[in-house]
């Protein structure tokens, strides 16, 4: 099912055949692109989760050369990079938690999905604000500034291909360790032959660390349950 929200900004929304939504994945594309260039990975998320809302969501400022971008990359510095995440992500942020809201889903029951620039507004939106996802999935795209503490109850899939020449791999795996070093729950696929592309072995990578990965909060329930059952048992 394809609709635009007359509440939201522009996105192409894909819902489940039938039944509830019980997760919502929202999908933030690279520059140049639109919302329909995360296709591929819809399709994936769709397979493998049926009953979950896929929120494709155009980016607000038109890229050069066409399409759209989530700031502006026109004369992009260093410098500028950080004063221009730091001007869009109070939108992006309020469009993921209008969406939550929409589907009636608590923050760890959304995800969100990014390429290049849209992976670096996933992730630093997840740092910025807690509480706001459970998941990040950021394919060929990494932090715009490091890190200074482990975003709360979020695990973070970060996947690279290791011939990006747009987007070198060494400052993600750099990133990666250093969100590990703060507690973060983190996983990094850094894969060969694989370059500036939501690639399709990236894609699947992705889906398997959905399926696989616990995160440590988890264990440390388990591990909380287990203790408790021992002292029972004493």
């Amino acid at each position: 099912m394809n609709a635009d929200a007359t509440a939201t900004p522009p996105a192409i929304v894909h819902l489940p055949a039938s039944g509830a939504v019980d997760l919502c994945f929202i999908l933030l594309h690279g520059v140049g692109a639109d919302a329909a260039s995360m296709d591929p990975l819809r399709e994936a998320l769709r397979a493998q989760y049926p009953q979950a809302a896929l929120v494709s969501l155009n980016g607000p400022v038109p890229a050069p050369g066409g399409g759209q971008a989530w700031f502006d990359v026109d004369g992009l510095t260093a410098d500028s990079l950080t004063e221009r995440l730091d001007q869009a992500l109070p939108e992006l942020i309020q469009r993921i938690q209008s969406w939550g809201l929409h589907f009636e889903l608590s923050g760890e029951r959304v995800a969100l999905a990014g390429f290049s620039q849209g992976a670096t507004m996933a992730l630093e939106a997840a740092q910025a604000q807690e509480g706001l996802v459970g998941r990040v999935l950021a394919f060929s795209g990494g932090h715009a500034k490091r890190p200074d503490h482990a975003p709360h109850e979020v695990s973070i899939h970060l996947l690279h291909g290791m011939a990006d020449a747009l987007v070198p791999y060494q400052p993600v795996v750099t990133m990666a360790r250093t969100l590990v070093s703060l507690g973060a729950d983190v996983t990094a696929d850094i894969l060969p032959d694989i370059g500036h592309e939501l690639h399709p072995t990236l894609i699947e990578k992705g889906m398997a660390q959905l399926r696989t990965f616990v995160p440590a909060r988890l264990w440390r329930a388990a591990a909380a349950a287990a203790a408790e059952q021992d002292k029972k048992a004493d």
